[in-house]
């Protein structure tokens, strides 16, 4: 039985297709992913999976997302393991060899409407991300997980055996992380405009998938334009915020980044911020208001988990205390978040972290990893729409209560269901 690879290439929602050409042994003319032979020993197929990408779509950058127990098919005569994986990527700059007769970025379920390679959309959905995917993440902030819950949302709506099961899972992932206003926001948007048609689910979270996308990105590009607009030559930043991250990448100043307990997030951002050239120094959660508060920067930008209707942010723990010693010296405080971050209410949700004792004594722990920060501490919040002061962010909540109604209409005609 020949062992094989299947590896696909994920950028901002969506997945790499290609077609094979007539240079190849097998399926040509048939859609894949980037694909071809194990040569050494199964165990380390992953080698076998980033040679193909390298030789076929010139990628050597790719990510690892995740990977699944190889699957083994039977075509006619021919029988194969398939060893699939899921990589992401920053870009989509690739450069197809003679292996491929026509490559296409798209959504997942086009898998469904293409000629294919045996089983495709099976592999594809071994390595797909799940509702644990959303549940469990805890080294990724709430944009890129709220782009992995719309892609669960718009998969399963592909293959959905009824609307009253895509609706049950669909209040599943919307509730799968109440702390993060993104996955909230941007499931219930799926589900308002889609109500009754699965079909229609699929392909309005295709669209939100990349409206989601471009939302972040410019977002990211607003923050930068305000840092060089402002002069801000020396930034104070922490935890894992991708949009942040890109702003500071894109506008070059020199950053002091917090090392984010417990998952040390800040250490990854500090990483990736240096090799693109910036001047980066890595402190403690507990060093960084000192130097915020000794003038060592000219402003701090956090990201946002949750921005409440009052104004009063939800992010990582340890921004507080940045935020109140910035306060305390005149340094300005910016989040910066896509506008779905916003809350329709004005609720606070935490979560717990991991264990801090576990020792015998009789000690209660408490381990928050979210904190609100007062409003009356940020200067402003950025947004795909530009900086929004306190009536913006109440606007834009407002929207976002109103989307939230979707379910309690489905839930009335639930209920007129049963008592008829």
């Amino acid at each position: 039985m020949a062992h094989v690879v299947t590896a696909f290439l994920r950028h901002r929602g969506r997945i790499l297709l290609t077609r094979r050409s007539d240079s190849v042994g097998t399926y040509s003319g048939k859609w894949a992913g980037v694909s071809g032979y194990v040569e050494g020993d199964p165990k380390d197929a992953e080698d076998d999976a980033r040679r193909e990408l390298e030789e076929e779509v010139g990628v050597t950058d790719a990510v690892l997302a995740s990977t699944a127990k190889p699957m083994h098919i039977t075509t006619g005569d021919r029988e194969w393991t398939v060893h699939a994986f899921m990589f992401d990527v920053n870009h989509r700059d690739i450069t197809p060899n003679e292996e491929l007769a026509e490559v296409e970025w798209v959504h997942a379920p086009v898998i469904c409407e293409r000629d294919t390679v045996p089983e495709l959309w099976a592999t594809y959905r071994r390595v797909a991300p799940t509702l644990e995917t959303v549940k469990e993440d805890d080294s990724h902030g709430s944009a890129w997980v709220s782009l992995r819950a719309l892609e669960v949302l718009r998969d399963a709506a592909t293959d959905a055996e009824s609307w009253e099961v895509l609706v049950s899972f669909g209040r599943s992932l919307r509730d799968a992380r109440p702390s993060m206003t993104a996955v909230t926001n941007r499931v219930n948007r799926v589900l308002a405009d889609a109500t009754g048609d699965t079909n229609a689910v699929c392909q309005r979270a295709a669209t939100e998938i990349d409206a989601a996308a471009e939302a972040d990105e410019v977002a990211s590009a607003e923050a930068a334009q305000l840092l060089r607009a402002e002069g801000y030559d020396r930034v104070a930043t922490l935890s894992r915020s991708e949009t942040v991250r890109a702003a500071l990448e894109d506008a070059g100043p020199s950053v002091i980044v917090a090392e984010s307990r417990p998952g040390l997030e800040g250490v990854t951002v500090a990483e990736s911020l240096a090799k693109k050239g910036l001047e980066i120094t890595l402190t403690t959660d507990a060093a960084l208001p000192r130097l915020v508060a000794g003038e060592a920067v000219d402003a701090v930008f956090i990201g946002a988990d949750a921005v409440l209707s009052s104004g009063v942010v939800s992010n990582k723990v340890g921004s507080y205390p940045v935020a109140l010693a910035a306060s305390q010296a005149g340094v300005p405080v910016f989040v910066v978040c896509a506008r779905d971050k916003i809350r329709g209410d004005d609720t606070f949700v935490g979560e717990e972290g991991g264990k801090l004792y576990d020792g015998e004594a009789p000690i209660e722990v408490s381990n928050p990893l979210f904190e609100p920060v007062p409003s009356d501490l940020v200067d402003g919040v950025v947004t795909e729409e530009g900086r929004l002061d306190s009536a913006g962010v109440e606007r834009v909540a407002v929207e976002h209560a109103e989307l939230a109604r979707w379910d309690e209409s489905t839930s009335s005609r639930e209920g007129e269901g049963d008592d008829g």
